[in-house]
């Protein structure tokens, strides 16, 4: 999580003093956070800790997005063969993924009108390479769950306790309507926010000024949030889908060895 937080601050030139001193802060807060919840008997907000590698491609992912656009902001002070081959990449990946009504191509349209050209490029190729990183997680999650039999890996019983500390399976309700209900949720919020971020920020521009995306750090950071948050709640509506199944063919097997006793119960 250090290196994840502190990646641009080491790599883009022209980094303030003030930023740096704000990035430590923020990467030990996320070192301490992460050490605490995996160490801990009693979960409190991490989802899936015992259950990779669900939060190892979250991180991956993560970590993809953020290299890749360092790299490429780094390439503007700093030029080198690698630097170069992520810009080319990221150019040709842009030139892919902005096409009418992409969401590539309405973050690019939320820019103001006297955006200048190379703001408008640095924009595009960010957008279209984190956006396609973010599908390459979501099908390779997906791969995995087909593949392996995520979460039952090795026959493996699901704790729901401890991987899903904010559900709680006693508060009412039947358990697999509530997964249902909360997969579809997290499906819809994450298809629908590539396109609802850039018209929010577009609509707001009337009445503050946006933040500016000039600035490298400000820009690699804005736009993995738009591309990572949308991926990882797809991610998490598949998972809860997954588990509400597991659920239902548990109860199914309960019934057909003794349909007068089998009762619903979580995995």
């Amino acid at each position: 999580m250090v290196i994840l937080v502190i990646l641009p601050s080491l790599m883009v030139a022209g980094t303030s003093h003030d930023t740096n001193q704000t990035v430590a802060l923020v990467a030990l807060v996320a070192a301490l956070f992460t050490l605490a919840e995996y160490n801990s008997a009693y979960p409190s907000l991490v989802e899936f800790r015992y259950a990779p590698p669900f939060n190892r491609l979250r991180y991956a992912v993560l970590f993809l997005m953020i290299f890749s656009m360092t790299m490429i902001a780094k390439g503007k002070t700093d030029p080198s063969t690698m630097t170069d081959l992520f810009s080319m990449i990221g150019a040709r990946l842009a030139d892919v993924m902005d096409f009418p009504y992409s969401p590539v191509r309405l973050v690019v349209l939320m820019l103001p009108d006297n955006a200048p050209g190379w703001l408008i490029w640095d924009v595009r190729t960010a957008a279209g390479l984190s956006y396609l990183i973010s599908l390459v997680g979501l099908i390779a999650f997906i791969l995995i769950l087909r593949i392996k039999a995520w979460p039952s890996q090795g026959g493996a019983a699901f704790n729901v306790w401890v991987n899903l500390p904010t559900f709680d399976p006693t508060a009412g309700g039947d358990v697999v309507h509530r997964l249902e209900r909360d997969s579809h949720i997290n499906l819809i919020l994450g298809f629908l926010l590539p396109f609802m971020i850039p018209a929010a920020v577009k609509l707001a521009s009337s009445v503050f000024d946006p933040i500016s995306l000039a600035n490298s750090h400000t820009l690699i950071w804005t736009i993995t949030a738009w591309a990572f948050l949308p991926a990882s709640l797809i991610m998490r509506g598949i998972a809860l889908g997954r588990l509400a199944q597991m659920i239902s063919a548990q109860r199914e097997r309960a019934y057909l060895q003794d349909p007068d006793e089998a009762q619903p119960s979580v995995v």
